[in-house]
């Protein structure tokens, strides 16, 4: 058994979505949730599947994003795992519908951050074992910190 790390490339104003599944038809479900439920949203999806072919199986609306949903899932080389990239939405528009899919396994992380995804490798193939989203906390928010935090949601309209 070989723990790996692979660095996972986000595109410049996208968003990640990272998750198991177990069937063919993922790409189709999660294609058709995105744009029904956010129309505007570009996206690529790729998914990585584990038996006959092992084939990566893609859909989307941005080949380029495709490509890097592509990239994604050859470095981390596992069965059964997809990647969703998304530019003009945000995961919050449609995680609880992709985790609602009937073959969505588990979701990862859905995030802008930095991602790294630690596999392990053993004879059969790799798996994910976490995900490192992001960076370490550097303290607690004081007061000013929550303010410009509602702030914030108030003017990107997730508040009233």
């Amino acid at each position: 058994m070989q723990f790996n790390i692979v660095k996972i490339e986000i595109p410049e104003g996208c968003n990640i979505i990272i998750g198991q599944s177990h069937f063919i038809k993922t790409v189709e479900d999660i294609y058709e949730i995105i744009a029904t439920t956010v129309p505007q949203a570009k996206f690529g999806i790729a998914f990585s599947e584990a038996s006959g072919p092992c084939l990566i199986r893609t859909e989307g609306n941005d080949e380029d994003l495709i490509n890097a949903c592509i990239k994604n899932l050859l470095e981390i080389a596992s069965g059964h795992v997809f990647c969703l990239l998304l530019k003009n939405a945000y995961p919050i528009n449609i995680l609880n519908s992709i985790k609602n899919c009937p073959e969505v396994c588990r979701i990862y992380c859905a995030t802008a951050n930095p991602l790294e995804v630690i596999i392990v490798s053993t004879e059969q193939g790799n798996g994910i074992v976490a995900v490192i989203d992001g960076f370490s906390p550097k303290g607690v928010e004081t007061d000013k910190d929550k303010t410009e935090r509602k702030e914030f949601l108030r003017k990107i309209g997730y508040k009233l």
